[in-house]
């Protein structure tokens, strides 16, 4: 192994005992929660790598980085997710990659997503962003749609030609009741889920957490959790 190897393969083992135990801490089975290793800013040759070491689940969140990645990378059995915002303007160059979009917040998004998967003869995936900061209908500082909005968006993405409605996503807020409460605003995300589930029974995936809580993610119930730095190591500053 190159020595880039050896530290993605220590890296992933730590974050593997992290989950294991926090799954047996909240008496869950360890294949109930999917990691997706975020791996934005980083080269295609450490896709390669934590390909090679059984990861099976990439998330990005910048079309012009992730787009010649993930063409590097088409060989590899992966599932690309899109944890960005979303411009229209990129939704065609993502539905060419992404398995699955983990932002929408917005009816547009919606529509042209739905237009684009028709046109490329795919189907994607899709989580509406919940943003937990927002207020009932707002929209939050890192994107997502208030819960108000859950209901509305989760029934435009269910009757759209070309797109799956899979499930919520929340990045734990900074600002608002749940800023520093990271486990609370998780189990709000559940309980969004749970009446989302009421409507759309198959949409029920619930992505939540990252390297520094991923353990509150697990024990509110998230199905898949969104790990970059603890996996990567620290991204250089950009500028």
């Amino acid at each position: 192994m190159t020595d880039r190897k050896d530290e993605l393969a220590g890296n992933l083992a730590k974050v593997e005992e992290r989950i294991a135990a926090a799954c047996a801490a909240a008496g869950r089975k360890r294949e109930e929660v999917t990691l997706i290793v975020v791996t934005k800013t980083y080269p295609a040759s450490d896709v390669r790598m934590l390909s090679e070491l059984g990861v099976r689940h990439v998330a990005e969140n910048k079309d012009q980085d992730a787009a010649p990645k993930a063409a590097e990378c088409s060989d590899l059995p992966l599932t690309w997710h899109f944890v960005g915002q979303l411009q229209t303007n990129k939704v065609r160059s993502v539905v060419g990659y992404a398995d699955l979009v983990q932002s929408v917040d917005r009816s547009k998004v919606v529509t042209v997503l739905s237009k684009e998967a028709v046109r490329a003869e795919r189907e994607v995936g899709c989580l509406i962003q919940v943003a937990l900061d927002a207020g009932v209908t707002g929209r939050g500082e890192r994107g997502g749609v208030g819960p108000g909005g859950i209901e509305e968006l989760a029934d435009l993405v269910a009757d759209a030609p070309g797109l799956r409605l899979d499930g919520l996503m929340t990045v734990a807020p900074l600002t608002g009741e749940y800023a520093g409460r990271e486990q609370a605003a998780f189990e709000r995300l559940m309980d969004l889920s749970t009446d989302l589930r009421r409507a759309h029974p198959a949409a029920n995936m619930v992505s939540a957490g990252m390297s520094a809580d991923l353990e509150q993610a697990v024990a509110a119930g998230a199905t898949h959790v969104r790990v970059g730095t603890s996996v990567l190591g620290v991204r250089p500053r950009l500028g």
